[in-house]
């Protein structure tokens, strides 16, 4: 067995635990976030864990290639990313439609949430949790030449602009009162979401070709 292999079948196993704690972390995440969002009617908090659900859908793309890579190994590689970047892509596409939705709402009602300490805290264990993985994932999917798990890196990504947001909206409300910063921060990353999403579709698109 070649070096290269040896290399390749351990990156290829860490790019399978990235995955797999990707995918149990943004659950917890998620119904963390959703319970203290309900329970303290904090619609941005809420949001961000249905987010994080999304994040899931993005992991659980990137195990699946990964499993069938390994269990497939003479197959075309091509197939299965171009699979796992349409699932990014959608993920990317419905996080747009969330901020969008949540943050629309906020606006139209005027909503103001009862406590943001536990989006403070939420948001700072995310940012820290999500900038690790970040660089975790980039570096794998580099020595893969991944592009799948590149872009699962760009959804992480996001995931921490949105924790930011979620951190100043909370710090802003807990020191002023100004429930509508939320929203207005969430309107600002619908943008970059959706663009990460059109370049997923984009770079499936190129590899099927």
């Amino acid at each position: 067995m070649t070096n290269s292999k040896i290399n390749n079948g351990r990156f290829f196993q860490a790019a399978l635990w990235l995955g797999y704690f990707t995918i149990v972390y943004n659950i917890l995440e998620g119904l963390v976030s959703i319970f203290f969002g309900v329970r303290g009617e904090t619609l941005t908090l809420f949001g961000f864990g249905v987010d994080s659900f999304i994040e899931v859908i993005s992991g659980i793309g990137i195990v699946v290639m990964v499993l069938r890579i390994r269990r497939n190994p003479e197959a075309l590689r091509s197939t299965f990313e171009s699979t796992a970047l349409r699932v990014t892509g959608i993920c990317f596409y419905l996080l747009s439609i969330g901020l969008a939705v949540t943050a629309v709402y906020n606006i139209a009602t005027g909503h103001k949430p009862e406590t943001t300490l536990p989006g403070i805290i939420i948001s700072l264990v995310s940012i820290a949790i999500m900038s690790m993985l970040v660089a975790a994932k980039r570096k794998v999917g580099s020595a893969l030449h991944s592009a799948p798990i590149l872009e699962d890196a760009n959804c992480s990504l996001v995931c921490i602009y949105m924790s930011l947001v979620l951190l100043a909206a909370s710090l802003i409300f807990r020191l002023t009162g100004f429930g509508l910063i939320d929203s207005i921060g969430a309107l600002g990353l619908i943008y970059f979401s959706f663009h990460e999403g059109v370049e997923s579709f984009k770079k499936a698109k190129g590899i099927v070709e």
